[in-house]
């Protein structure tokens, strides 16, 4: 389908090395694109690329008198690129985790985490780069004593891939177009307007105001959840 939408003949890009690399990193593009689009209108039912073998759940050792921690891998070595939840162990015997609250800042009007010296059970985080740095500093240590629930990139392709289909529940047909768009733009194809109109019917356009077929199923997704209208209050001073 690649092939046939930037003009090519059956074979030009699978038999050529080349050709194909580049096809397969444009594939890899759409397939960070599309992740974002997914985590953007997921609602409480956070996606993640089903050819994943493990969820998106990484745990750290806690180690007393440590205050930072990072998240930049899985344990599948899967880049982390954002974080959704974080919860401890509250002791070295602990064995149910609790939540913990983030905070806008590093420095706050209750707590300057990078200064604060107290030691203690973590009540809050804030992050900084790919880690984030515990207020207070644990007095304590243990195994896995930190769950972070996150969002990670998809398990990619490579050009020697035949069979692999990207780990997302529908669209597939986004991952021919957005890389013939890519071509198309940098080779000034005659298809070019009707590719980027393609493109667009599925991710959405902020510029045209437009919401995408990808965001709109996603945004849709959670069938099992009751949504529930409620009044707004209103203050008689």
């Amino acid at each position: 389908m690649y092939e046939k939408a930037i003009g090519a003949n059956y074979g030009d890009v699978s038999g050529d090395s080349e050709m194909l690399a580049e096809f397969t990193a444009y594939a890899n593009q759409a397939l960070d694109d599309y992740l974002l689009l997914w985590a953007k209108s997921a609602g409480t039912w956070q996606g993640d690329d089903i050819n994943h073998t493990d969820y998106p759940i990484i745990t750290r050792n806690i180690v007393s008198g440590t205050r930072d921690y990072d998240f930049t891998t899985d344990g599948s070595s899967n880049r982390i690129t954002d974080l959704q939840k974080v919860l401890i162990l509250e002791s070295s015997t602990a064995t149910n985790y609790i939540e913990i609250n983030p905070i806008d800042e590093l420095r706050t009007n209750f707590s300057d985490i990078l200064i604060n010296t107290n030691q203690g059970v973590p009540f809050q985080y804030g992050k900084l780069a790919n880690a984030i740095f515990l207020d207070s500093i644990p007095n304590y240590s243990i195994s896995a004593g930190i769950k972070m629930i996150v969002n990670r990139e998809g398990s990619s392709f490579v050009s020697t891939d035949t069979t692999k289909k990207a780990g997302v529940p529908a669209h597939h047909e986004y991952f021919y177009l957005k890389p013939a768009f890519i071509k198309a733009k940098q080779k000034g194809l005659q298809n070019l307007s009707q590719l980027e109109k393609d493109v667009i019917d599925l991710e959405g356009s902020e510029r045209l105001g437009v919401t995408g077929k990808i965001q709109e199923f996603f945004g849709m997704r959670e069938r099992d959840v009751r949504h529930i209208m409620s009044g707004k209050k209103i203050l008689y001073i």
